[in-house]
């Protein structure tokens, strides 16, 4: 997809650079800060001075400034110039020979010893922009002869070269590049790396220099961009590995240069500017006759055979935004990430939480909620710039305002919604998610009353489960905006809560009494009063004790006396004068009481008598109650020996259950029975309780498992009840399974000959008529009807059911011939 990455701009007009010659052409460029050097095919160079210059309108513009023009005099085009900018000196190439010029004046320097600073029978060659000799004032040089296969090193003085290493190549080379002791090399028919300090080196891949025109530009420390067969820019480093995934650009590339995170290439009639972070076309530019691009410094220049231009970068977060404009989130982000080395760190860093941010709200949008969390939490998002988007959910005591410039498109989540509910029911539990888990970090640091205020909000109008959570903890609700919320959605209970939280009780049992007496409908808690009544006995302030008691007294005297009559047993059990008859009594309304009624606090009870041994049997009917079985058969088989009321437990827990539940309670108590006490010679109470049983009970118990448990010493005479019980119900179950499966089969009969009865046709066949499965005709009475009164011969059939893999349905008919 295609961005607007750069501007092509104007730097050296044609008339500038030549006037009226018109057979003039522009042969290399070299650019140094503001100075443009331009070599033409006469053997002039040129000396502009280019300045930046902002328009009105705010696009960029160049001005150029000829300041000289030189004739070398050798009557060859000026085929490359490098400025040495530490040396005031230029290194050109003109007539297969490297001089030196100043890069004021132009004029040829003279070497340290009289005449020039001549290199003779030069093809090509390239200055180490990472070189390795440390002399700030000596360039190096690596230049291709062209009478030999041979790369030669020189080091570049002010005023002589000097040759230092000559190292030979296996082919003739047409272009190089170089870093450190690196050279990237074209040969005839192959690219190579090669180290001139050890001369190791390493063949790359293959390509004909007689197609096409080899690229070796260095882009980076030890990384070089090449162009590769199939159109493609392919990456290699100094180890001759590509770290990076090539580029797809024009089979008939000519020129290319890196402006991160750029690769520009040039062809005959297009720039194309590809993208190295994802290798996607961003941009394509109409530029002919261009047959130059190089970039200085950051700066891209290109040239056509008459006139020079810039190719300007629009700035990366103008870019970025573009991306985000055009909702292509995942392009601005890698863009984002792969621009940080050229951002300074603190500009970055308030950028990337910005693009984060939009591109959050961006992902948000579409409903891609997971996306939009993860931008949110690493862009480090005020939360309240998403709370806003909901209506009325942030306090009316909140001083928030939005970012400026607007961080997203929407004036409220109905505008996102554009009247779809079920997209707004979507964003408010991505909110209600989004809040729960950011509530408990920095992230709300200074707007926690903000983000408890609109959690309240969403849980009481989504009846959410986490309301009565939010209200029981540490929470920053505002209560004048919570109040009115919770009144309208009816949320009684929570309200006297967030009361309670905010130390008003008073109000709290003044709802909550209003609750229980019908006044107010809150179906929250069933066992309201309940609560009131611990809420009362746990209240310190005694004058709102004493106000409220008598009125639970009068509300619920019957359950008062059913909730305190654990206590009354206590007292009795402590009362040593106390007759047995009613502590009996007390006992078996307090254990009816505990089996059938769901109207108290299971926990509370088991805490109230945890430590008092006298009351085990109705500790081990309140585990029951809360399905903690195997404690409850420890009490009753271990501590207090009742095996009558552990097998009547066994029934009373399982009742109104399926068998495989009753089934599992009774092996729980064959597992305390046996493993309970040592068995020594097949006594022992315990084993005579599991003996007794399994005889009672032998139908409810899986006889296969239970066999793998009993002892071996166990007799089958023991077992002879327990067997029988065992094998007759597991001939019970096998005979009804028949009995189904037979009327199940005497159904379908029945359903078929029904069928039958119902068409009222006869099927006629004659020696006229042919069979449908293998067209001869028929010569006996006996066929089969296939669906749709189709006459077949029975031996058809047969052997078409033979061959199929499915069954086939078919009818027996009586035929009339």
């Amino acid at each position: 997809m295609s961005v607007k990455a750069f501007e092509l701009v104007p730097a050296v007009e044609r008339d500038l650079l030549m006037g009226d010659k018109a057979r003039i052409n522009i042969e290399c460029i070299e650019c140094c800060g503001k100075h443009l050097y331009v070599g033409t095919n006469d053997c002039f160079i040129h000396h502009f001075l280019l300045d930046e210059v902002a328009s009105p309108m705010g696009k960029p513009s160049y001005s150029a400034q000829k300041l000289l023009n030189k004739y070398l005099g050798l009557k060859k085009p000026v085929a490359e110039l490098r400025a040495a900018s530490a040396l005031e000196r230029l290194i050109v190439l003109c007539d297969g020979m490297v001089f030196l010029v100043d890069m004021v004046t132009l004029e040829s320097v003279p070497s340290a010893a009289g005449g020039g600073v001549k290199i003779r029978g030069v093809i090509a060659f390239c200055v180490n922009e990472n070189p390795v000799n440390g002399d700030p004032f000596c360039v190096e040089m690596a230049i291709l002869s062209s009478k030999r296969r041979t790369v030669q090193i020189y080091m570049v003085h002010k005023d002589r070269v000097q040759l230092v290493k000559e190292v030979s190549t296996p082919e003739q080379p047409c272009a190089l590049s170089l870093d450190g002791y690196f050279l990237c090399l074209a040969l005839t028919t192959q690219y190579m790396i090669l180290n001139y300090n050890t001369g190791a080196s390493q063949d790359l891949f293959p390509y004909n220099s007689e197609e096409r025109r080899p690229i070796v530009k260095r882009i980076s420390r030890e990384e070089f961009l090449l162009a590769a067969p199939g159109g493609l820019g392919m990456f290699a480093n100094a180890e001759g590995v590509s770290q990076r995934a090539p580029v797809s650009w024009s089979e008939s590339v000519i020129a290319a240069a890196v402006s991160f995170p750029y690769v520009v290439a040039l062809d005959e009639n297009f720039i194309t500017i590809h993208s190295m972070l994802d290798q996607q076309l961003k941009q394509t530019l109409s530029f002919r006759d261009g047959h130059i691009l190089q970039d200085f410094e950051g700066k891209v220049i290109l040239a056509s055979t008459k006139a020079v231009y810039v190719l300007v970068p629009l700035p990366l977060e103008r870019q970025i935004q573009d991306l985000l404009a055009s909702h292509r989130v995942e392009e601005a982000l890698i863009l984002m990430e792969g621009a940080q080395r050229n951002i300074p760190k603190d500009k970055f860093q308030v950028l990337h939480r910005r693009i984060l941010q939009r591109a959050g709200f961006i992902q948000f949008g579409k409903l891609q909620f997971q996306e939009a969390k993860e931008h949110f939490r690493k862009g480090e998002l005020d939360v309240r710039e998403l709370i806003s988007l909901y209506p009325l959910l942030l306090p009316a005591s909140s001083s928030f305002t939005r970012f400026h410039p607007p961080l997203h498109e929407f004036a409220d989540l109905n505008h996102l919604a554009q009247g779809d509910q079920e997209k707004v029911l979507q964003c408010k539990r991505f909110l209600i998610s989004y809040l729960k888990e950011v509530r408990s970090t920095e992230v709300v640091n200074g707007c926690r009353e903000d983000v408890d205020t609109a959690l309240l909000k969403l849980y009481a109008e989504q009846d959410h489960d986490s309301l009565l959570d939010l209200l029981a903890s540490e929470n920053a609700c505002v209560l004048a905006d919570s109040v009115p919320c919770l009144e309208k959605y009816h949320k009684y209970f929570a309200l006297g809560l967030l009361y309670h939280y905010n130390g008003q009780d008073s109000a709290a049992l003044q709802v909550w009494t209003r609750v229980v007496n019908g006044d107010l409908q809150d179906s929250t808690r069933s066992d309201l009063f309940d609560y009131i009544v611990d809420f009362l006995c746990c209240c310190s302030n005694l004058d709102l004790v004493w106000k409220y008691a008598d009125w639970a007294l009068k509300t619920f005297f019957s359950f008062c006396l059913l909730f305190f009559s654990p206590r009354l047993v206590l007292s009795l059990l402590t009362d040593s004068s106390a007759d047995a008859e009613p502590l009996t009594k007390a006992r078996e309304r307090l254990q009816a009481f505990l089996r059938e009624s769901n109207l108290y606090r299971v926990q509370f009870l088991l805490g109230k008598i945890e430590d008092c041994e006298q009351l085990l049997l109705e500790r081990a009917t309140l585990h029951g109650k809360v399905e903690e079985h195997d404690k409850a058969l420890h009490i009753l088989v271990h501590k207090l020996r009742d095996f009558p009321s552990a097998e009547a437990f066994c029934v009373w827990a399982s009742s109104g259950r399926d068998p495989a539940y009753r089934q599992r309670l009774f092996h729980l108590l064959l597992e305390e029975y046996l493993g309970g006490e040592p068995r020594v010679g097949g006594g022992g109470e315990l084993e005579m309780a599991a003996v007794d049983v399994l005889n009672r009970h032998g139908e409810v118990f899986d006889a296969v498992r239970v066999l793998r448990v009993l002892p071996e010493s166990w007799s089958l005479q023991l077992l002879r009840p327990f067997l029988n019980r065992a094998i007759r119900a597991s001939m019970h179950a096998r005979h009804t399974s028949q009995i189904a499966v037979g009327l199940a089969h005497s159904e379908n009969v029945q359903l078929l000959h029904d069928r039958l009865k119902e068409r009222k046709k006869p099927i006629f066949v004659s020696e006229k008529k042919g069979c449908h499965l293998c067209h001869n005709t028929f010569k006996e009475p006996d066929v089969v009807c296939l669906p749709g009164g189709v006459p077949v011969h029975t031996h058809c059939v047969a052997q078409r059911i033979k061959d199929s893999p499915t069954k086939r349905h078919l009818t027996n008919s009586s035929n009339h011939t």
